[in-house]
């Protein structure tokens, strides 16, 4: 057997958090055979596979996972070439540079490529479509799941086909972009398709010489001085972006006392418009408000309203450098929670319940976790990840 399994392997180390348990089995997949293996390995020992991308999303239980996870490290970054919207065609090289149909460049990236090289390099090539998810961490397979999105863009504007392993058959299969339901921070990966596929690479349509898209306000503001109404070039914008992520303790740095953490631990929630009309009234009478201080909100899919969840809880009393045990709020941004050394998975969830209990008790809207919660034991966190978007 190709494929190298070990045994009570750490997670902790291979999550941005540093909390969790041990793998009960663990394995690495550099190619799809090796896919199939561990779908051949998990099912003959009759445990479930999870497949673990970069860990930046991701809560591990104390106890561990009894599972085979599996880490894919499928690579490669490829230029597609001879291919309309609909057919197949052939690779180049890898070599990235020319070669754009119709005025989009067509890129496929191996499911195990770090997502923020893939942006860097199309930043460099001034292709358009991902500048805005520059210095996310995590992995290229990651992203259609999650439907990654920070500052304005989503991976869904770009994603063509996904390219997947089908569990039940072991056979490659492609899948369009259109077929993925992507929503905010969702995907049918994460509910109709959860469990069946394993991504192997992901297809992106991004555009030669297009411009950054500008459009959240926070970027907006950052960029304003320096273009001076022209459309900023692709690498200022991903400077930008990167400085925004940094000020908020959401780039990577062994040496930032926040970056021990998840990224945003609750999704922003996005709720009916009478939903909606009830919280925002709610607010304005629990006197939160400074003078002419208006309420954070946005538009978002299906005529709903998306609120700030990062001022919901300033709002609701936490504090940024909030502490619960080892674990805390970061002292620069109220969405992430952060390991201060030693945390475990339970002083975590406690200090999300105690964010997530004060905000519904304050305003009625109920925060949703969006990393993975993996290795907890059924109707251990349906409290946090269900029932949320109301």
């Amino acid at each position: 057997m190709s494929l190298d399994v070990r045994e009570s392997v750490p997670l902790a180390p291979l999550t941005t958090l540093g909390v969790g348990g041990p793998a009960r089995y663990f394995a690495e997949a550099a190619d799809e055979a090796a896919v199939v293996e561990a779908f051949r390995f998990a099912e003959a020992r009759g445990v479930p596979l999870f497949v673990l991308g970069g860990g930046s999303n991701l809560l591990v239980a104390d106890r561990g996972v009894d599972a085979l996870v599996l880490r894919v490290r499928v690579r490669g970054i490829e230029l597609l070439r001879g291919r309309g919207e609909e057919g197949g065609g052939e690779a180049s090289s890898g070599e990235i540079g020319g070669g754009a149909e119709a005025g989009r460049a067509l890129v496929r990236a191996g499911a195990g490529e770090a997502w923020d090289d893939l942006v860097a390099r199309s930043v460099a090539e001034g292709w358009a479509g991902v500048e805005c998810l520059s210095g996310i961490p995590g992995d290229v397979g990651a992203t259609p799941i999650q439907n990654v999105g920070a500052y304005g863009q989503e991976v869904a504007e770009t994603i063509v086909e996904v390219r997947a392993i089908d569990r039940a058959t072991g056979a490659a299969v492609v899948l369009s972009g259109a077929d993925c339901g992507f929503g905010y921070r969702d995907s049918r990966f994460k509910r109709a398709w959860r469990g069946r596929y394993v991504i192997t690479a992901v297809t992106f349509a991004l555009r030669p010489g297009g411009a950054a898209a500008v459009r959240y306000p926070e970027l907006q503001r950052a960029l304003a001085a320096s273009a001076g109404g022209a459309a900023p070039p692709l690498g200022e914008v991903r400077s930008a972006v990167i400085a925004l992520r940094r000020g908020k303790s959401m780039v990577l740095d062994p040496a930032d006392e926040n970056g021990r953490s998840a990224g945003s631990f609750f999704m922003n929630p996005t709720l009916a418009p009478g939903a909606a009309a009830g919280v925002l009234a709610r607010i304005e009478a629990a006197g939160v408000l400074a003078p002419g201080e208006a309420i954070p909100r946005y538009p978002a899919d299906g005529g709903r309203v998306k609120l700030s969840a990062a001022w919901l809880i300033e709002r609701a009393g936490f504090a940024k450098g909030t502490r619960h045990g080892a674990a805390g709020i970061s002292t620069r941004h109220t969405l992430a929670l952060v390991n201060r050394g030693g945390a475990t998975a339970e002083e975590l969830l406690g200090l999300a319940r105690r964010v997530r209990r004060g905000v519904l008790d304050r305003f009625g809207v109920a925060l949703s976790a969006e990393p993975d919660l993996v290795g907890f034991a059924p109707g251990e966190i349906d409290d946090l990840v269900g029932g949320a978007h109301l």
